[in-house]
């Protein structure tokens, strides 16, 4: 879509930092007019330069993990793999989910589950896997997604280990440290009147994105474009429904 509005002279500077999603991309967007790069949202402005591009008209973020990652059972992202646990966006990292739930001890765990996972219930999930790794190591998703769901029960649709694994993946990958870095490369990088757009999937990238707009906006470097974020149509969560949880902002540089 972003290709068919840029006209002939335009140019797409596609970043992410899984190898598969760049790859993938470089199938679906075989133009000339694209350039895909291996690149975190920390480094995206280097990344961005070394390109010969020195600012920018647009920036789309896409937050989160993909369903390409979630599907990918050997990725380990997913409560309901057989997979070990990994989660590693970059799988050249060293950090994994195996590493953080065997290793990191029992407060910390605890802080990451709470604040990461907005799990209320995070001290009894953590007794329960410090337990459990006294007596073997947790090595695979359905083991943790196990001891959690013994611990929690099964109410509702959203499954007991949902919050658990979304901290554990954003511990592993630093997502909240990098959105906040790549959002103040964004503003550096944009020309006046050039527009930053994030498309986030939970509230705590969604807190950072509106308050870092807001405090933009009353410094006066720039013009907020939505007030509410806006969300999917019904017709398009029955489409996608992986659109459900998706809310984009955007901005605009003075």
């Amino acid at each position: 879509m972003i290709l068919r509005k840029i006209g002939q002279d335009g140019r797409v500077i596609g970043l992410d930092r899984d190898d598969e999603a760049l790859k993938r991309a470089a199938a679906r967007l075989s133009d000339v007019r694209v350039t895909l790069k291996k690149a975190t949202f920390s480094n995206m402005e280097a990344a961005v330069h070394s390109l010969g591009m020195p600012e920018a008209d647009g920036v789309l973020f896409d937050l989160g993990v993909s369903m390409m990652q979630l599907r990918d059972t050997a990725r380990g992202f997913s409560f309901l793999s057989a997979g070990r646990l990994d989660m590693r966006m970059d799988s050249r990292q060293m950090l994994s989910a195996w590493d953080v739930v065997n290793t990191y001890d029992e407060q910390e765990l605890n802080r990451i589950i709470r604040e990461y996972g907005e799990e209320f219930r995070a001290a009894r999930v953590v007794r329960e896997i410090v337990r459990a790794r006294e007596k073997k190591t947790i090595d695979t998703c359905a083991d943790l997604a196990g001891i959690i769901s013994r611990v929690l029960g099964r109410s509702g649709r959203t499954h007991p280990a949902t919050r658990v694994f979304q901290a554990l993946r954003i511990e592993v990958n630093r997502e909240l440290d990098e959105l906040k870095a790549g959002l103040s490369s964004s503003l550096q990088m944009l020309k006046q009147g050039g527009r930053l757009c994030v498309i986030s999937y939970h509230s705590l990238e969604d807190r950072i994105v509106k308050n870092f707009m807001r405090d933009n906006a009353k410094a006066g470097k720039v013009k907020q474009l939505t007030k509410k974020p806006i969300v999917a149509s019904r017709e398009e969560t029955r489409n996608n429904p992986s659109s459900r949880s998706a809310k984009l902002r955007g901005a605009e540089k003075i």
